[in-house]
């Protein structure tokens, strides 16, 4: 009798404890996926309007931006819109909030018109309403030639690693902006180009790397990124953070910190 009066008592002590077990079990479940979401509404805010990281793949951007950069964008420096969101490449085409040109001379980063998924970045050279061409390499903007001055020999690094002779000069740009260019050759096919308008809302784009850049100086249909709608902005250049590399070899502690390029470590971009 004791026997079953103990297991009965155990029977219907023990139901509320494993209820309250299991309801302490779910809170705990919820408070981490709580957690979880809010840092991952935190992180996505901080891409969206703080800082946003890129890796620059290409040498389109030489000698400013190299192969290997970690570059860091400020994602609201021209508004806000559609293109700024993670899978914006799957949202329609809006206008912009705060919406803001940027300047002749900014890098920006943009999602490729050709292909939105892909993002690219290239220097303004033209705003709506200014006319462009090229000769011999040289832009002509609103009927001034932009002033170069040479600034000495340098070397272009392919995508596969090797490096070619090329020569650097500076540009100027209207109200005395200066930049870095590199040049292999003055009679390639982007080196003249008819005179070009830049319609409302949009913006003329090239590479520093002036004969290895696929920017507004091509039409999309060729591979180029034609006129840049202003939409696809996604931000503006602002600091390198680190560098490294890629085509060094990294078999050994010796070779993977030889490959780092430390100097360019927190470095503005301009």
């Amino acid at each position: 009798m004791d026997f079953w009066k103990r297991h009965k008592d155990h029977s219907v002590c023990s139901a509320p404890d494993t209820l309250q077990t299991s309801g302490r079990t779910a809170r705990r479940k919820r408070k981490v996926v709580g957690s979880w979401a809010i840092l991952a509404g935190v992180v996505l805010a901080t891409r969206v309007a703080v800082a946003t990281p890129y890796v620059v793949p290409s040498g389109s951007m030489q000698p400013t931006l190299l192969i290997g950069d970690r570059m860091i964008a400020q994602p609201l420096a021209y508004g806000f819109s559609t293109a700024n969101l993670p899978l914006g490449n799957y949202l329609p085409g809006t206008g912009r909030v705060f919406a803001r040109l940027p300047h002749r001379g900014d890098i920006v980063v943009f999602r490729n018109p050709a292909h939105p998924a892909d993002t690219f970045v290239k220097r303004v050279i033209g705003l709506p309403g200014d006319t462009l061409s090229l000769h011999a390499g040289r832009v002509t903007l609103n009927g001034h030639e932009l002033p170069w001055a040479y600034d000495g020999l340098s070397l272009e690094e392919l995508s596969d690693g090797r490096k070619v002779p090329a020569v650097r000069y500076t540009e100027t740009l209207p109200g005395g902006f200066r930049h870095p260019l590199l040049k292999t050759t003055t009679t390639g096919p982007l080196d003249t180009i008819p005179r070009v308008t830049v319609p409302a809302g949009h913006l003329f784009v090239m590479g520093d790397n002036r004969d290895n850049s696929a920017d507004s100086r091509l039409d999309q249909a060729n591979g180029g990124v034609g006129l840049l709608p202003v939409w696809n902005l996604q931000g503006k250049a602002i600091v390198i953070a680190a560098s490294r590399d890629t085509k060094a070899p990294t078999g050994t502690v010796s070779e993977a910190l030889s490959s780092i390029r430390f100097e360019r470590f927190f470095s503005w971009v301009k």
